[in-house]
C-alpha cells in the first residue's frame, strides 16, 4: 500500500543537507527531511561546564538545545510556550546524549560544544533531523578547532545518525512524516552508529502493545536507513 507520500513502506523522504548556513557558527547545516527543516549550529567556546570544573573532571564537553520557530507547525507556539515544554527538554537531552557518545572528550581537550537544533518547519521526526544535521554541524566545528590548532586529533569516533519507523494502518514504515506519525499504531525512533549499532532506541506502542518481531523488522529497516544518511553525510563533509 502507498502512504500519503506515495512512498513505499521502507523508502525514506528525499534528504538534503547543507552545510556553512551560518556565517557566525563553527558548524552549520541546514538538514531538509521532506518537509521537514531544522537548522544545526555548533558553537566552540572554551572552558569546561561549571559542574565539570566543580568534580576535577578532564576534557570538554558536548551538549545540545532543541527547539522549534513559532510557526513551525501547524499552529503557533509562542517563545515562552516552547521554554517551558517538556517535549523540548528531553529532545534536548536526547541529542546531547547521542552526539557524545562518538566523542572522545578528553581529546576534545578543555572545551565545550554546543549544539543548537532550531526547527523551521516540522513534517515529522524533527529530533531524528536534529541529531544527524547536528552530527554534521559537530564535525565541522571539530575540522575547524583542528584547523586551527586548538585540538590536534579528531575525537569523533564514528558518524551517527537517526530515523523514526513505526506501524501505520498495519504496515510498518521507514521515516513517519507528520500526518503518519499523528496515525502510527507504533513509533520509534532510532540512533545508530555507522557500524550499524544503536545508541538509542524509543518506541511506544501508541494504541496497544507490540511484537518483538515487529521491533526486529523496525530495527532493520532504521539500519537501512541510517546507513542512507551516513552516506549523505560524508559526501556533504
Amino acid at each position: 500500500m502507498l502512504r500519503p507520500s506515495l512512498r513505499h513502506a521502507n523508502q525514506m523522504r528525499p534528504v538534503s543537507m547543507e552545510t556553512h548556513i551560518n556565517k557566525w557558527a563553527e558548524g552549520s547545516c541546514l538538514i531538509k527531511i521532506g518537509g521537514t527543516q531544522v537548522l544545526c549550529t555548533a558553537s566552540v567556546e572554551s572552558g569546561q561546564p561549571t559542574w565539570k570544573r566543580m568534580q576535577n573532571k578532564t576534557g570538554g564537553w558536548v551538549t545540545a538545545e532543541y527547539s522549534m520557530i513559532p510557526r513551525a507547525n501547524i499552529t503557533r507556539k509562542g517563545h515562552d510556550q516552547m521554554t517551558r515544554d517538556h517535549r523540548t527538554v528531553e529532545i534536548s537531552r536526547l541529542i546531547g546524549r547521542a552526539l557524545r557518545s562518538v566523542v572522545d572528550m578528553d581529546m576534545l581537550g578543555k572545551n565545550t560544544i554546543t549544539i543548537d537544533c532550531d526547527v523551521i518547519q516540522g513534517d515529522g521526526g524533527t529530533r531524528c533531523a536534529s541529531i544527524t544535521g547536528g552530527f554534521v554541524a559537530l564535525s565541522l566545528a571539530i575540522r575547524g578547532m583542528i584547523e586551527s590548532g586548538r585540538i590536534t586529533d579528531n575525537p569523533i569516533r564514528e558518524h551517527i545518525a537517526a530515523v523514526s519507523a513505526g506501524l501505520w494502518r498495519d504496515e510498518l514504515v521507514l521515516d513517519l512524516d507528520y500526518e503518519e506519525d499523528c496515525d502510527a499504531e507504533l513509533d520509534s525512533n532510532f540512533v545508530m552508529t555507522e557500524d550499524g549499532r544503536f545508541i538509542e532506541i524509543q518506541a511506544t506502542g501508541e494504541q496497544h502493545p507490540f511484537t518483538r518481531e515487529q521491533l526486529t523488522r523496525l530495527m532493520d529497516m532504521a539500519a537501512d536507513g541510517c546507513a542512507q544518511l551516513i552516506e549523505l553525510q560524508k559526501q556533504v563533509l
